[in-house]
């Protein structure tokens, strides 16, 4: 029989092989047609990890100002867009403009020299954490949190080390009731469960007790937030806030809490490849979601946290994005580099192991 921590290290283990995959399978594909009074003389194709639903109202509030442009946009997962990306960069479908939640993926395409610079205004008015060399640039704040059902699991922990002694309670109250992303199937749940291990001993121990309880395992936080609102599982941990808040905003039984220790962020960004053909439209989508009407899009109809405030201002500037607050940007950069090197994920892999193998504190 396979042990909780074997599992969860083999769950980590099947991460490392999706930069070789070669599975890229669409989602979604909506083209948004240019206006009947005025014929597409353009076509902007973007690929991106955020549903078609998602991206609709954006786009066609961009179509009220550019109407003679046409967007086609592809839905992939993290790991289908980067290798979809690599595989296809040269042909006729090439994508102008690259959307994803998937930071580390991101910076790997920029720092391979993958990605074209874009300088304007509304760029420059970004917190350096919300940009990389101006080449992976930040257009939402997604908090990264734990989700809970109000009645079943009326009070929830409120940081890790409480949600850890949960796990290890002798009455086991989450036990197959707890759900998080699935890091050998998602990119993000990769990247958030790396992140983890900055929490050093309690991050590990943490993934241990998750697997210990028989973790559901999801590759979308919609599904796991589905799984919680009809109360099969009593708390979904490491997913994005601004799907959760839209479902509390509807009525949904859910409550969302920020961990208390330290709450991640989550920069979903934009990258405008070298080899795009409309890069010239792809950098006025750009400017087009940082500024006010399109910030306000992603909020109102999209339902995703912006980068900025109503009134243009960046959106840390209110929230407290400072150091010691509890609120922590993961850094654009080389740092999320690390764990996609193979030599680094296998030194990461067997620490982990090496942790989780420790006696309990």
């Amino acid at each position: 029989m396979t042990s909780p921590i074997l599992k969860c290290l083999l769950v980590l283990a099947g991460a490392c092989l999706w930069l070789g995959s070669a599975g890229a399978e669409i989602r979604d594909r909506r083209v948004f047609p240019a206006s009947t009074q005025a014929p597409a003389t353009d076509v902007l194709r973007i690929h991106g990890t955020s549903h078609a639903d998602v991206m609709a109202a954006p786009v066609r509030d961009f179509q009220q100002r550019h109407p003679q442009v046409e967007v086609v946009y592809t839905e992939l997962d993290g790991q289908g867009l980067y290798t979809r990306f690599l595989r296809e960069r040269e042909g006729g479908g090439r994508p102008d403009l690259l959307i994803s939640s998937s930071m580390d993926l991101q910076v790997a395409l920029a720092n391979a020299g993958h990605a074209r610079p874009y300088r304007s205004a509304a760029t420059r008015a970004l917190p350096a954490w919300a940009h990389w060399r101006h080449e992976v640039i930040g257009i939402t704040y997604e908090p990264v949190v734990m989700v809970h059902h109000r009645e079943a699991l009326p009070a929830p922990p409120r940081s890790r080390q409480q949600l850890l002694d949960m796990l290890r309670a002798p009455d086991a109250p989450l036990r197959g009731r707890i759900g998080t992303y699935d890091a050998s199937r998602s990119t993000l749940g990769y990247l958030l469960a790396s992140q983890d291990v900055e929490f050093g001993s309690t991050g590990a121990a943490l993934h241990a007790a998750l697997g210990a309880n028989d973790v559901r395992l999801e590759t979308r936080s919609l599904a796991l937030l589905d799984a919680v609102e009809r109360g099969d599982l009593l708390l979904a941990y490491n997913v994005l806030g601004s799907y959760a808040q839209a479902r509390i905003d509807a009525g949904a039984p859910l409550g969302l809490v920020m961990p208390e220790d330290t709450t991640r962020i989550v920069v979903r960004t934009v990258l405008i490849p070298k080899t795009a053909r409309q890069a010239g439209w792809a950098g006025a989508f750009i400017d087009h979601l940082l500024s006010a009407s399109g910030q306000q899009a992603l909020a109102r109809e999209s339902r995703l946290s912006p980068m900025a405030s109503a009134d243009g201002q960046p959106f840390g500037v209110y929230r407290g994005v400072e150091p010691g607050t509890g609120v922590r940007p993961i850094r654009l950069g080389p740092g999320l580099l690390v764990y996609l090197d193979a030599l680094k994920r296998r030194q990461f892999l067997d620490a982990l192991g090496g942790e989780r193998g420790a006696p309990s504190p």
